[in-house]
């Protein structure tokens, strides 16, 4: 399996997959020490030791005292027989307490506090400032030079416009010839 661009010199197919694997690995390293990742990696260690100390919470504190008030002695144990089976209703319960308990406090201290700093520091888009057309008393905007809606012109056009619209609006050069040529002809006829 040996492919040689210069004769007498083997080279393998394989070797130039693994010379490109350097700079891809390069990205990756990138991407790995990029401050978002590192910031994501953090926040799943610190959720997951967080829902380990809610977990806990609802196990060994509320549930217990739901026991007391239902008249369990342990609200996490409770199981309802079904059909040979049981329903461990109790866990059911630990877990939804958890889930409310987590979204709770990942609402009240995470959530709101960050849309709040948000609110705080966007700047509110400011309205174009807009005159009145004197012809349809429509709203234009403050720097314009003709009405949108009916074409009045409200101010003369730019220097470069107005230069613009002259050469367009100037004759070409052979009909200035033709026109020449006409009066230079009735000239010669007498005409004038």
């Amino acid at each position: 399996m040996s492919t040689s661009t210069v004769p007498g010199t083997p080279t393998r197919r394989g070797s130039r997959m693994i010379h490109g694997v350097g700079t891809e690995l390069g990205g990756f390293k990138k991407f790995l020490i990029r401050g978002n990742m590192v910031d994501l990696a953090v926040g799943i260690v610190i959720g997951a030791a967080f829902t380990g100390v809610v977990q806990a919470l609802v196990k060994d504190l509320i549930t217990p005292m739901i026991g007391i008030f239902g008249g369990v002695p342990d609200m996490s144990s409770w199981v309802i027989p079904l059909a040979g089976q049981r329903l461990l209703i109790g866990d059911v319960i630990n877990a939804l307490l958890s889930f409310v308990l987590i979204a709770a406090v990942v609402y009240f201290f995470v959530v709101m506090p960050v849309n709040r700093l948000i609110d705080r520091y966007r700047s509110e888009p400011k309205p174009a400032p807009t005159k009145e057309c004197p012809e349809c008393l429509s709203s234009i905007p403050q720097d314009a030079r003709r009405c949108r809606e009916c074409g009045a012109q409200l101010a003369p056009p730019s220097a470069e416009v107005a230069a613009a619209m002259r050469q367009v609006a100037a004759p070409s050069g052979a009909e200035l010839a033709n026109q020449a040529a006409q009066v230079l002809s009735e000239r010669l006829a007498g005409k004038s």
